[in-house]
């Protein structure tokens, strides 16, 4: 058997699930980065699932332009693809922490993977959603219901997406979120989904993982 070959045959187990509570960005940003640049070849790909205290998030692309007012949130400039968004409780963010050279595919097709499981979620729930080729990330009608980032170093990938479940959508109103002026934002309580962040949590993690394979 080639090395092509043995490598298409490998079956990856399911990453190690961590459910992590609220905490603060930049820490857990920090702690992706160190877990990616010190993981041996061998290690066990992880998902962290999270809350974040409040926070605005600009991606590496992102253009000072998108925040359009400053207020008593922090402001993060981070290391994943993007323009600007927010983070803040009773929003979903799983992140993500793949190899994947290990599991043969990049950085499109596992973005296309996160959106069908956010869009698997919402279906279950009766919620009709699609992503957009030329704006990642996952909508209902005209609005928008989770973002995603991504950050690939030497093959493996950290960040993730975010889901809003209960979030506060106020603080979309000072951001132009991802970089599109009026783009609308919801949520799954406004969409009159009876589902908690833990619950939403579990389930979304459980579709996440079916479609790494």
């Amino acid at each position: 058997m080639s090395a092509t070959e043995a490598q298409a045959a490998r079956v990856e187990p399911p990453p190690l699930v961590r459910n992590l509570g609220r905490v603060e960005y930049e820490p857990t940003w920090r702690a992706m980065q160190r877990f990616t640049d010190q993981r041996p070849p061998d290690a066990a790909d992880e998902i962290w699932i999270v809350e974040h205290f409040p926070v605005f998030t600009i991606g590496l692309n992102g253009k000072p332009e998108h925040l359009l007012r400053r207020s008593r949130i922090p402001v993060a400039h981070v290391d994943r693809g993007g323009q600007v968004t927010y983070h803040g409780p009773g929003q979903l963010v799983v992140y993500l922490l793949l190899d994947l050279r290990r599991r043969g595919y990049g950085v499109r097709d596992l973005v296309r993977r996160m959106e069908r499981a956010v869009i698997a979620l919402l279906a279950e729930e009766g919620i009709v959603a699609a992503g957009r080729v030329e704006a990642p990330g996952v909508y209902v009608g005209n609005a928008k219901i989770a973002a995603l980032g991504l950050r690939v170093k030497n093959g493996c990938c950290y960040h993730g997406l975010a889901l809003n479940v209960d979030v506060d959508l106020a603080p979309f109103a000072d951001i132009n979120p991802c970089g599109h002026p009026g783009m609308a934002v919801t949520r799954t309580r406004d969409l009159g989904v009876d589902l908690t962040l833990d619950a939403a949590g579990r389930r979304l993690t459980g579709l996440l993982i079916d479609l790494l394979e």
